[in-house]
């Protein structure tokens, strides 16, 4: 069992996870603060839907260029900027006097989310031991779930209060503050200052992240491997992403980030206020308030994932989380039968709607508690009405209480599983040269798909019912699930250069020999480019014991990759540079000793 990393790495991970923190806090706030928003205004449901969906459109933005520029600038860079911008954008939605000003500084604070989500995974991944790089990079995911908790508590506290959603984003500034103060103590990347040519840095740094006690030979494996990677990926284009070598890894990576927002995960966070008084939870007090207990249990169950993924493995969690999810949906659109029906919100007549919880999804519509009707909010002849609906009939309990159940249930299968592993995964899986510029462009696709999904919601729940929705989104986790099983591999235990051999030859996902790559000597490497490979039984599907994981130091050497440059980057030049000013080091082959048995 390896030693812990130094205090050093937490120190970092800390200061590069409050990108995270303001990740979820956004996610977060937003859920509250619409529903105090909505009666300030006086919003339809399209401009609610376009308030949250500001944030998402401009994370596009922000993601997808943010790749690009880590590559110029470095990380570190990229994660001073997204603070600046963040705090920006705060302040405009703090001081907004008018809707369209609200949605410009959502837009603004989403290109500083976007960039943030897409550099923060990959800086921590590059700067991890590999054998706590699941756990650490699974600590951002952390992050967000503790803002998204810290935003609910807030929210809850200041529903009530005059101007209180002021407030609610106001507050947002000061951990993009603490960021700010802690970026001059922030190392840049490794990776980032090899590709510099500035080598002995590198050296220093991966020195205080592994240890001083730690052998000089495991610091120049690590450099070893980042030239290898370097000298297979040297001048990458956008275009080499169509390479077969790399498009398999893109696909995997954009299709875990597309069902991580088509499960209907965010719709839960952004609107969970929203759908508790659907739900019957009377008032905006009330629903804030339960949510609570929805965002406690996905930090709670982030808290369980960061335990458990470098043991049990990433792609076993995912399909655990997945079918999972799709149970609590299927129970959720039940319990919507119980509360709403399943109505179309198309009513020419409100009075045609006869639940409390239909009524509520109509804006032209109020629903009088005294006379139990459903009215136009125009109409002063039942007295005040209201759009919070109380539960009253014990079928009207039964579906309460279930949706909050199967609400709180899909949040933890999904915390286990989907809500932290594609952002693991996606900074595991893609070659050095094209690591950026593939993250850029999955991080991309979550976020035009948590868009799609933000400003559909609530329209969908009109036109194909509540549990219409829930039960859409079922569906396509269960092509997700199949997607996983056939198409995901274990990544466990791996360093990042070793894992990109998981997506050559016939390796399938779902058999239990795995192909892991062999350490080739140096003459079957000038025979073949595509070196040798060997099989072993993977422990990581079936839960083999801790003893069998690549946590040891010796069989991390045992498996050292040579003589696969010609099968990951074609011919190349071993000494070409990029115009970046990276000098790749002459390959030498080194002898292999196998101290695990094998």
């Amino acid at each position: 069992m390896a030693a812990p990393p130094p205090r050093f790495v937490f120190f970092v991970v800390f200061c590069i996870t409050i990108g995270g923190l303001l990740f979820g806090y956004d996610t977060g706030v937003i859920s509250g603060a619409l529903v105090v928003i909505e009666k300030d205004w006086d919003l339809n449901i399209t401009q609610k839907e376009f308030i949250v969906g500001g944030t998402t459109l401009g994370a596009i933005v922000g993601g997808l260029f943010a790749g690009y520029f880590a590559d110029t600038w470095g990380r570190r860079i990229i994660t001073f900027l997204s603070s600046v911008v963040f705090i920006v954008g705060a302040l405009i939605m703090t001081f907004s006097n008018h809707y369209s000003v609200l949605i410009c500084g959502r837009v603004v604070v989403g290109l500083a989310v976007g960039a943030a989500s897409m550099v923060v995974p990959m800086y921590i991944g590059e700067l991890a031991p590999k054998e706590f790089r699941g756990r650490l990079v699974t600590l951002n995911v952390l992050a967000i779930t503790g803002g998204q908790l810290i935003a609910y508590l807030i929210a809850w506290a200041l529903t009530d209060v005059h101007n209180g959603w002021r407030w609610m984003f106001a507050i947002s500034v000061f951990p993009a503050l603490v960021q700010l103060c802690c970026l001059p103590w922030l190392p840049e990347s490794p990776r980032v200052l090899i590709k510099r040519g500035q080598e002995d840095k590198a050296r220093a740094i991966l020195h205080r992240v592994y240890g001083q006690n730690m052998p000089e030979s495991i610091v120049e494996d690590e450099l070893e491997s980042v030239h290898q990677s370097m000298r297979m990926e040297n001048a990458s284009r956008y275009r080499d992403l169509l390479r077969p070598i790399n498009l398999q890894p893109l696909i995997v990576a954009c299709i875990l980030q597309l069902m991580q927002q088509f499960s209907g995960f965010n719709t839960a966070m952004y609107y969970s206020a929203t759908i508790l008084q659907m739900a019957g939870f009377s008032s905006p007090k009330s629903a804030t308030q339960f949510s609570i207990a929805i965002a406690a249990t996905n930090m709670v169950m982030t808290i369980v994932a960061i335990i458990i993924i470098d043991r049990f493995g990433r792609r076993k969690l995912l399909l655990i989380s997945f079918a999972g999810m799709i149970a609590g949906l299927i129970l959720l659109g039940i319990a919507f039968i119980f509360i709403v029906g399943l109505v179309k919100i198309t009513k020419d007549n409100c009075s045609e709607y006869v639940k409390c919880g239909a009524c509520a999804l109509d804006d032209r519509c109020g629903w009088s508690s005294g006379s139990s009707v459903c009215t136009f909010k125009d109409d002063t002849m039942f007295g005040e009405l209201t759009r919070s609906c109380e539960s009253i009939t014990t079928r009207d309990k039964v579906g309460t209480w279930l949706a909050l159940a199967s609400l709180i249930f899909y949040v933890a299968l999904y915390a286990v599983g989907l809500g932290n592993v594609p952002w693991l995964i996606q900074s595991e899986i893609f070659a050095q040269g094209i690591r950026s510029k593939a993250g850029s462009l999955a991080t991309a696709t979550n976020w035009v798909c948590n868009f799609i999904i933000s400003v559909t919601f609530l329209t969908m729940t009109l036109h194909i019912t509540a549990s219409g929705t829930f039960w859409l989104y079922a569906g396509i986790l269960l092509l997700g699930l199949c997607f996983v099983f056939l198409m995901v591999p274990e990544t466990k235990g791996l360093k990042l250069e070793d894992v990109q051999r998981l997506f050559t030859g016939n390796h399938r996902p779902y058999r239990r020999s795995v192909a892991v790559p062999k350490a080739a000597d140096s003459d079957e490497a000038s025979d073949t480019g595509n070196g040798a490979t060997r099989h072993r039984h993977n422990d990581d599907d079936d839960g083999g014991s801790s003893g069998d994981e690549a946590m040891d130091w010796r069989r991390d050497n045992s498996t050292r990759i040579q003589g696969h440059s010609g099968a990951l980057a074609g011919p190349s030049n071993a000494t070409s540079s990029t115009s970046s000013g990276y000098q790749a080091k002459p390959f030498k082959p080194t002898a292999v000793v196998k101290t695990d048995g094998r």
